[in-house]
């Protein structure tokens, strides 16, 4: 899948969408799906089309549920994503829709930089996989508008499930005894990569790679900083940022009226008697448009407004960054997460069609602006400065960069805790 040669002399970025399930979970990839009210009930199943519908249980119990669409800038869009572990009458929904939010890719000596979602074509370079890339899986077709091959209709999408090793692993009460299980989880990636994870115990992880050839007109390099990348000195490929953004608007348990928190927690040294130092967490309530920075001790967590787990505890997804070199050149990279009051106008985090109201600008930035949040949206923003090295010639390996959404009492136990042990939810004892 030839995607996107990392090109300064780019003119369209070429895409492929791949997806595969990890002993849990499921993906997306294109195709209209039916509307719907945003606040209403999960179904029982996905909201959509059987061409369009991706249904999976997996070998652990767990069964992921989604539409899939594709968009002519963003590309893949997953819509009414659900998910319902063994023991669940119901779906329990987690979001309304999620897709890419833009990547942006400014060049270290200031000469270009790019907003490739919607600056470049990005979706309409779909490309056909060979079977030898959905290995143990199914290639399906996706219908692109506008596409810039001969035909429209692009065997760009896999999906396929695989194992992704330990889910848990306990010695068990007897001797010998070791209580473990292997997680499986479902993937989707398009060239750049795009890969989502959906696994068994409920976490989805969302990660971008990028691939192809470091820019060959370029080894000049032009900011007089860029690494070697042949024989001695004579061509130096120039440093560039890659700036990934993601669109989640959720939706738990079937209503996209959630509540936003914060956690920070601080460590104060012994005093008096203690023999250790102390931990003190508070919560924030995050009710107006939030620019948030990810700091030690800090993380936030999406609240649902209607639906509990069996203990009575309020089913949330807590947000869980990866990696991020956040690049402060523009104000919508300044900061790593954003939220935002749901307008169906505001759909990439810069260079946004629009502007959307009188003033309101064309980037993530300038939409964090006060209003009090009743229908969130979350834009997450995961960097990588590119210094490029000689392993990058040729092809360029991937590097990836994405971030995870884990399930924060969305059931009342570990959703593959064996039979054996459901008794021990709250009240433990050995021997038993």
């Amino acid at each position: 899948m030839r995607v996107h040669s990392d090109s300064r002399a780019r003119t369209r970025a070429a895409v492929g969408l791949t997806v595969a399930a990890l002993a849990a979970g499921v993906t997306a990839g294109a195709g209209p799906a039916t509307a719907r009210p945003e606040n209403a009930p999960a179904p029982t199943a996905a909201y959509c089309g059987a061409a369009h519908r991706i249904e999976q249980k997996l070998s652990t119990g767990t069964t992921w549920r989604m539409c899939r669409r594709y968009d002519g800038k963003a590309g893949l869009v997953l819509k009414d994503v659900s998910y319902q572990p063994k023991g669940e009458r119901r779906p329990i929904k987690v979001l309304h829709s999620a897709r890419l939010g833009q990547i942006h890719v400014p060049y270290d000596d200031g000469s270009v930089e790019y907003d490739d979602l919607t600056g470049f074509d990005f979706a309409q370079g779909l490309m056909n996989l060979a079977p030898g890339e959905c290995p143990g899986g199914t290639i399906k077709t996706v219908k692109v508008p506008d596409s810039v091959n001969e035909s429209p209709t692009i065997k760009g999408l896999c999906t396929t499930t695989r194992s992704r090793g330990h889910a848990y692993r306990m010695q068990g009460d007897t001797p010998g005894t070791v209580r473990q299980a292997q997680g499986r989880d479902q993937v989707g990636w398009y060239e750049y990569l795009t890969e989502w994870r959906f696994q068994d115990d409920g976490a989805i992880t969302m990660n971008l790679g990028a691939t192809g050839s470091l820019s060959w007109d370029d080894y000049d390099a032009g900011d007089g900083r860029g690494r070697p990348v042949g024989k001695d000195a004579s061509a130096r490929a120039t440093s560039h940022s890659h700036n990934a953004f993601w669109r989640l608007d959720f939706a738990l348990d079937g209503s996209t009226r959630n509540r936003v928190e914060q956690y920070d927690s601080t460590v104060t040294a012994p005093t008096g008697g203690q023999q250790a130092p102390t931990t003190r967490t508070t919560r924030t309530k995050i009710t107006k448009e939030l620019a948030g920075d990810i700091r030690n001790y800090r993380w936030w967590r999406v609240v649902s407004a209607t639906g509990k787990n069996k203990d009575g505890h309020a089913r949330s997804y807590e947000i869980v960054p990866g990696p991020t070199t956040r690049y402060p050149g523009r104000g919508f990279t300044k900061h790593d997460l954003y939220v935002t009051q749901y307008n169906p106008c505001e759909r990439f985090a810069s260079h946004n069609p629009g502007p959307c109201r009188p003033g309101a600008g064309t980037s993530v930035d300038r939409w964090v602006n006060g209003q009090t949040l009743s229908h969130p949206v979350v834009w997450m923003n995961i960097g990588f400065h590119h210094v490029a090295r000689d392993e990058d010639q040729q092809p360029m390996p991937v590097h990836w960069q994405g971030f995870s959404l884990a399930p924060r009492d969305a059931t009342a136990m570990n959703p593959l805790t064996p039979d054996g042990l459901a008794w021990q939810n709250g009240h433990w004892r050995p021997g038993r």
